[in-house]
């Protein structure tokens, strides 16, 4: 691939890749920062995250949440070991472009563009699952750590709020890269449709 892409974009998907861009990001920090951030699902699930903390430090037999963070754990894992196929698919896509444009060229509101243009595409979906993959591949470090800290919670009545805030804080954060994990795969879906046509795209 050279510079000759450069020319090749129009200025819609000059638009369009900017809008994307801009939405990823935008939509990102309006959820976790934005004014009603802590009344989203982020702020909302730490609270519940934090009664659930509290609880477990008064419980004896703490089977329960162990189970709990075991089943998190396997959901995170499952989304991590998909997106690696995704990843190898678009990696075997970059071999056959070719037949990738011709399929597409077929299609409804299909336009012709070159070689180079579909494989800055088809490296930004790259790029997106990738990110996916780290999202994912970070909150299950973080899961583990909170299994960590489970087991090494005090014994009933022996437990304080910094204790349970230590807890519902590691669950978040876990909790939190989850979610970005999964926003890249709805990000990714979308610039699927930048193949058909950057209105579509930008759609």
């Amino acid at each position: 691939m050279n510079g000759a892409w450069l020319q090749a974009f129009t200025a819609v998907d000059w638009f369009a890749l900017t809008w994307f861009v801009c939405c990823w990001f935008g939509y990102g920090w309006i959820c976790e920062h934005g004014p009603k951030g802590a009344r989203g699902l982020m702020g909302v699930s730490h609270e519940f995250r934090l009664g659930w903390a509290r609880q477990l430090l008064r419980r004896e037999v703490r089977v329960a949440d162990s189970s709990l963070v075991g089943n998190l754990m396997q959901n995170v894992s499952f989304y991590a070991n998909t997106t690696i196929y995704v990843i190898a698919g678009l990696l075997a896509l970059l071999g056959t472009v070719d037949k990738l444009i011709d399929a597409a060229e077929e299609l409804p509101f299909a336009r012709h563009v070159s070689r180079d243009v579909w494989e800055v595409k088809l490296l930004l979906l790259l790029m997106v699952f990738v990110g996916a993959y780290f999202k994912f591949t970070w909150s299950l470090r973080q899961f583990n750590m909170l299994s960590i800290l489970i087991g090494a919670a005090p014994p009933p009545g022996e437990g304080t709020e910094d204790d349970a805030q230590r807890l519902a804080k590691v669950n978040s954060l876990a909790g939190d890269e989850f979610n970005r994990g999964i926003r890249a795969y709805y990000f990714g879906l979308a610039a699927v449709f930048w193949f058909v046509h950057p209105g579509f795209f930008i759609a």
